[in-house]
């Protein structure tokens, strides 16, 4: 089965190996990044290069996250030349480091925007028409961070993370009805393979920031020298791709509710493997057990017009 996919933050690390992995089995891939015409063109013509030199179908798209407009016409857009979306994979994120008290409240908002509100934006736009064709694949890359070893300076980002995944894990129950299914990943401290590290956000507050450097002077070099040196040989960011296009290939009905892609094992799968075991007593408690399952074949809510997923919803009915 040969999919439409969409991927947010899909210019660097995780989402452009993912992009590339998707198109060589097959798939038609949108790698959603923004300013393609300027920042990002680089990137935007490198995903074009690739497609055109491995014969397959990559196609970089504008696509802000942060912006309703942008992820509104970029959604319409695949609509307009697909006439579907098949699976959608939330992977934009960003990443500041330094102690938690020198970041302002304005600062926490906007890792919030990118990490948290951006899922909802592009949930608003998609998921009528996964919800339509009463099946469709949800994809959130989460991080180990929201239930593993949490080192400090890195809580902005751990916190929103953390704020993902529940909504994710709400998103999954709530779609099982549509035979909309959900797939948390969950990556641990990958130090090579993405720009997590080069990229990062800094504390506004540069002055509450001196004063925790007196007590804790070089912390976040220490913390990333650590976390490459619990990693393996071999832990590159493609297995994180390469698990994302693992998923994708099962038949749908098969596709597992969370996977962790963890080498250096910080503890998270064993938290969660509890999470999760606790949410699946508490819904079959309340009589909810159907939640844990996407229903297959399920019939829309009112019936699709022409090919799967043509509904005649435009991305602007979910957006707003």
């Amino acid at each position: 089965m040969k999919y439409i996919v969409v991927i947010t933050g899909a210019s660097s690390g995780f989402g452009a190996l993912t992009a590339r992995t998707l198109a060589d089995a097959g798939h038609t891939v949108y790698a959603g990044m923004r300013e393609t015409h300027t920042r990002n063109a680089p990137q935007a013509q490198a995903a074009a290069d690739y497609g055109a030199g491995h014969g397959v179908d990559l196609r970089a798209i504008e696509l802000d996250v942060s912006s309703q407009t942008s992820v509104d016409t970029a959604i319409n857009q695949v609509l307009g030349e697909q006439g579907r979306i098949d699976v959608l994979i939330h992977n934009a994120g960003h990443m500041a480091t330094g102690p938690a008290e020198a970041f302002t409240p304005e600062q926490l908002a906007q890792l919030y925007d990118v990490n948290v509100l951006s899922t909802q934006r592009v949930n608003r736009a998609v998921l009528p028409h996964l919800r339509t064709a009463g099946r469709g694949l949800v994809i959130w890359v989460s991080s180990s961070s929201v239930k593993g070893g949490t080192p400090p300076y890195l809580a902005p980002y751990f916190a929103a993370k953390a704020a993902m995944d529940s909504l994710a894990v709400s998103y999954a129950a709530e779609l099982a009805r549509w035979g909309v299914e959900t797939s948390i990943v969950v990556p641990g401290s990958f130090t090579s393979g993405t720009n997590h590290f080069a990229h990062v956000g800094h504390p506004a507050d540069t002055t509450t920031e001196r004063q925790y450097e007196t007590k804790h002077p070089g912390l976040i070099e220490q913390v990333a020298q650590k976390l490459a040196a619990l990693a393996p040989d071999g832990a590159d960011a493609s297995l994180v791709s390469d698990e994302i296009a693992r998923i994708v290939a099962l038949p749908a009905g098969q596709r597992p509710y969370r996977v962790h892609v963890d080498p250096a094992d910080d503890g998270s799968e064993e938290v969660s493997d509890i999470a999760d075991r606790i949410r699946r007593e508490f819904l079959t408690r309340v009589g909810l057990t159907d939640l844990l399952t996407p229903q297959q074949g399920v019939r829309p809510a009112r019936p699709a017009v022409g090919e799967w997923g043509r509904s005649g919803v435009t991305a602007a009915d979910g957006a707003r």
